[in-house]
């Protein structure tokens, strides 16, 4: 058998093995989180399925204990990767006190971990892209050398945000990855209608630095990619943006009927690409995986997801007394 793509890579099977549970563990939260939704439990839900091929060969080609991730609202492989847990996870979704990113006080999907250097977003679209430069900067001032690395979907890429962060980036030669999630769809508008270039990693000419697109189902395309403007960044190279191309496997989000601008043909074309189990083919091909393994992976992850459910869903909401915390001085 020839050499593989993650022998070429320096991955291990413990590492191809951690990226496949975490790339599960994301889907099968999210498939929890739709069930939930439609039992009136939780009130809302903001799909990652799809992307989770993509965010997690991105994550973990960063260094978790160093560099510092600004996610977007879809991140739960990233997150998953860098940390935090399918307990937290399920804290969020149920809006309970102990939620870690807000205490519940935020909608779900707003990740935020100081111990896990993930730096929590905020619902208008974009905001988290000129945060991640200005913490590059900061950086580049106290000569901490860590990566920044924030992600955004393609519709993202539109906004005023992106292009002013990218600019002082480039301009300053600061270490951000910018990590562009584009699935076709900024909620109901194509990618043909969103943007006049082939590819959104074109844009990264105009800024100064360099631009790739990889596809999004291949996890070991989207590390490869990472990595290397990781490595660029990190001895001083500058920012790098890089595509994914992938698809969203769902509605926009558990308030979204995706029925009335694309055809079921379309997400069904999609499916069949589908990076988890793409990835699940590669690692059998290469006598990484076996079937028993398979099995056992998914129903530990299950047991987990099972568990954290019931937890989240007994524990205490915030008490009202406590709305006002950290907004007025006490």
């Amino acid at each position: 058998m020839s050499e593989g793509k993650h022998e070429k890579l320096g991955l291990n099977r413990e590492q191809l093995l951690e990226m496949l549970k975490t790339m599960l563990t994301a889907r099968k939260i999210d498939e929890r989180m739709w069930l939930l939704n439609r039992a009136g439990k939780i009130p809302f839900v903001v799909s990652c399925q799809g992307h989770e091929a993509a965010q997690v060969g991105a994550a973990t080609a960063l260094d978790k204990d160093n560099d510092y991730i600004l996610p977007y609202y879809r991140d739960v492989g990233m997150v998953l990767h860098f940390g935090m847990t399918v307990k937290d996870l399920m804290l969020a979704g149920f809006a309970k006190a102990e939620d870690p990113n807000s205490g519940g006080r935020q909608m779900p999907n707003h990740f935020g971990s100081k111990k896990h250097r993930i730096v929590t977003g905020s619902s208008p679209v974009t905001t988290q892209v000129p945060h991640a430069v200005g913490i590059a900067l900061a950086g580049r001032i106290k000569e901490d050398p860590f990566v920044c690395l924030t992600s955004f979907g393609e519709g993202s890429s539109n906004q005023g945000d992106f292009h002013e962060a990218a600019n002082f980036a480039g301009v300053h030669g600061l270490p951000v990855i910018f990590f562009c999630e584009n699935n076709q769809y900024a909620i109901s508008v194509p990618v043909d209608r969103q943007i006049a270039s082939e590819r959104v990693s074109d844009r990264a000419y105009a800024y100064g630095m360099p631009g790739e697109t990889v596809d999004g189902n291949d996890p070991l395309a989207v590390y490869e990619a990472v990595k290397k403007a990781a490595d660029n960044a990190r001895a001083g190279g500058g920012p790098a943006l890089i595509e994914s191309l992938s698809y969203r496997l769902t509605p926009h989000s558990s308030d979204d009927d995706d029925r009335s601008y694309r055809e079921w043909e379309e997400v069904d074309d999609a499916k069949r690409k589908d990076g988890i189990f793409t990835f699940v083919d590669y690692l059998k091909g290469y006598g990484l995986l076996t079937d028993t393994e398979e099995k056992d992976i998914h129903e530990k992850i299950q047991r987990s997801i099972d568990e954290a459910t019931e937890v989240a869903e007994n524990a205490a909401y915030a008490e009202a007394e406590s709305t006002l915390n950290h907004v007025y001085h006490e």
